[in-house]
């Protein structure tokens, strides 16, 4: 990476996504702002995401519901199974490097179509470098919940692997997990 762009802090970064999961939690609708001025502001200006999101597909898992985020506050990178390649590290280190982003969340979720597939099944074509991927993750753990933890905490460590995060973690960015609950909408958070 070329240089490192510092935006706010991991920390406080982890203290907005708890707070917009709060406030989502108890909304009849969202207050997040998606307004024709926020999509000029950002066209103008550019992006500032204070998160890097790495989650799931599936489509009831929407990060800038759950967290109750606006235009341009979220990077979200989306691929089933939040299992992550070469190329959802490019897209990490390009958001940490290049908009400040210093907080990245790999966001599994419950009821995960991919990990039961992995857990219970055995799928042909591109959907096994995915099933595979996530069943080395998740060992022989039987337990739905704990196969999901373990698939996002995996995903984390092979962020953490990478070299340019290990440089960029010396400057302030924070690499961790959590999980939604498709039932309730609620995030644990695994520090």
């Amino acid at each position: 990476m070329s240089e490192y762009v510092s935006g706010i802090p991991a920390d406080q970064a982890l203290q907005m996504l708890k707070d917009g999961n709060a406030a989502f939690l108890g909304l009849e609708s969202s207050t997040a702002d998606v307004s024709a001025a926020a999509r000029r502001r950002t066209l103008e200006e550019g992006q500032d995401p204070y998160a890097i999101i790495v989650t799931c597909s599936d489509s009831r898992v929407i990060p800038e519901a759950v967290f109750n985020a606006g235009i341009g506050d979220l990077f979200v990178i989306r691929v089933a199974g939040n299992v992550i390649d070469d190329h959802q590290l490019g897209s990490i280190e390009y958001a940490a490097s290049h908009l400040g982003s210093n907080l990245v969340l790999v966001l599994g979720h419950d009821h995960c179509g991919a990990v039961d597939a992995a857990m219970n099944h055995d799928p042909e074509g591109y959907i096994k470098f995915i099933t595979d991927d996530i069943a080395q993750a998740i060992g022989d753990e039987q337990d739905e919940y704990q196969a999901c933890k373990k698939n996002a905490l995996h995903s984390v460590a092979v962020i953490e692997s990478s070299l340019e995060i290990q440089h960029d973690e010396e400057l302030g960015l924070k690499v961790m997990a959590a999980l939604y609950h498709l039932e309730d909408g609620r995030v644990d958070f695994f520090e």
